[in-house]
């Protein structure tokens, strides 16, 4: 199936989770992640099973002053 992760499109296979979608894109916390604009509590990412055209996306935090 294919999902969008920060807006590039990728073929994950059926059934994919957050989680899976994470270890596939090498994600480095901190970050936090919305799953079509609605953000998933970090507890939920091996639960949440990710459908065709999804757009996920992995956004880290920003610092500084």
């Amino acid at each position: 199936m294919r999902i969008m992760v920060n807006q590039i499109p990728r073929d994950v296979p059926e059934n994919s989770t957050i989680d899976d979608v994470l270890l596939m894109i090498d994600a480095k916390p901190p970050y936090a992640v919305a799953i079509n604009y609605q953000f998933v509590p970090k507890t939920q990412h091996a639960d949440e099973i990710l459908r065709d055209g999804d757009e996920m996306e992995v956004i880290a935090p920003v610092t500084g002053g």
